[in-house]
């Protein structure tokens, strides 16, 4: 999405896609491999490596005495992904999707210790199991804001939860670290993310609606509205996105749930806050742009809102699918989600 294509009133993707123009100590992370192709074309869904349970490295311990005590180089190792856990849904499948990308550390943060089965194959002790409630509502602020708080100055973070996947442009072959060094030499510190709805097609089949080798996602009905503040100014180089199942179900969430941009990927500084609509007390680092060119963007592909449709019951007894005619099968890769506008490379070639 770009700044002249989100001012559209309902844009479909291939109006974004025809008008898309064209630091921290993380080089050294590991080359990502892409996955191999399956017989349909595209890249195979996340599968964690089965190991023993004995093979995992299992460190667990609470949130609270983690980010207190003296913790080593725990949290100098950078980028940083915190991972909320909810529910047992793709939790190892999440873990290993974010060990690829690259994150140097991994704070998986569940109200009970994972189960070995929970844990993808981490030779490296990259992944802490960090105990807290994180089903409470707002769980997200508390924790992001005290890693925030115990993480050095300029670290960047990521959060997500389970069954939520980072997508950012070429992301199939190169790491998280080499990505974020770029966006800092652009005077960036912050990365604007597009949660981009996935769901099984047939619930019959799925009734959790969560299902990684038929996952699809909307090809169109994405479109942004201008932010304004108290007084009703326009804000500069920040707007409002909506689309998915937040807009095709919109009578199904509240107003405040519907919004589909996340300031998922930033720089932790002193006094930086994330606050309960997913965005961030400095208001620069929730532009879309800096003043004189595009940047970087990236995508959440998430089943947190199909899996939530799914289960509540004033929805579930009146979907009977999420599938329609704009529906697409998602191959698990960076470039569909560049084809159809969803994410772009700014001036990272």
């Amino acid at each position: 999405m770009t700044a002249d294509t989100a001012r559209a009133a309902v844009a479909p993707a291939s109006a974004m896609r025809s008008a898309a123009p064209a630091a921290d100590g993380a080089q050294d992370a590991p080359t990502i491999r892409p996955a191999p192709a399956d017989p349909a074309g595209g890249r195979r869904p996340p599968e964690p490596a089965a190991a023993p349970a004995a093979a995992r490295p299992r460190r667990t311990e609470a949130l609270a005495s983690f980010l207190t005590e003296a913790r080593g180089d725990a949290l100098t190792r950078g980028p940083i992904a915190v991972i909320l856990i909810e529910d047992a849904v793709e939790v190892a499948s999440t873990l290993e999707h974010h060990l690829r990308a690259g994150f140097k550390t991994i704070l998986a943060v569940s109200p009970e210790p994972l189960a070995a089965a929970q844990m993808p194959l981490d030779p490296g002790g990259r992944i802490v199991n960090l105990i807290h409630d994180s089903r409470r509502p707002g769980a997200h602020t508390d924790v992001v804001n005290a890693v925030i708080q115990a993480a050095p100055r300029d670290s960047w973070l990521y959060y997500g939860y389970n069954a939520e996947y980072l997508f950012y442009p070429f992301s199939d072959t190169r790491t998280v670290g080499e990505m974020l060094a770029f966006h800092a030499e652009e005077r960036r510190r912050a990365m604007l993310t597009y949660v981009i709805d996935l769901y099984a097609p047939d619930l019959a089949r799925f009734p959790d609606a969560v299902s990684t080798s038929d996952a699809m996602f909307d090809g169109t009905g994405y479109y942004a509205l201008a932010r304004t503040d108290r007084q009703g100014h326009h804000k500069d180089r920040q707007l409002d996105f909506f689309g998915g199942l937040r807009w095709r179900f919109e009578e199904h969430l509240p107003p405040d749930r519907r919004r589909i941009d996340r300031i998922a990927l930033f720089r932790t500084e002193p006094g930086l806050r994330l606050l309960p609509d997913h965005r961030l007390s400095v208001e620069e680092m929730n532009t879309y742009s800096c003043q004189w060119h595009h940047n970087l963007t990236a995508a959440v592909a998430s089943f947190r809102v199909a899996k939530a449709l799914a289960r509540n019951p004033g929805s579930r007894a009146e979907i009977a699918t999420f599938a329609w005619r704009n529906s697409q099968p998602f191959r698990w890769d960076a470039q569909q989600l560049m084809d159809f506008g969803l994410i772009e490379p700014g001036q990272w070639f």
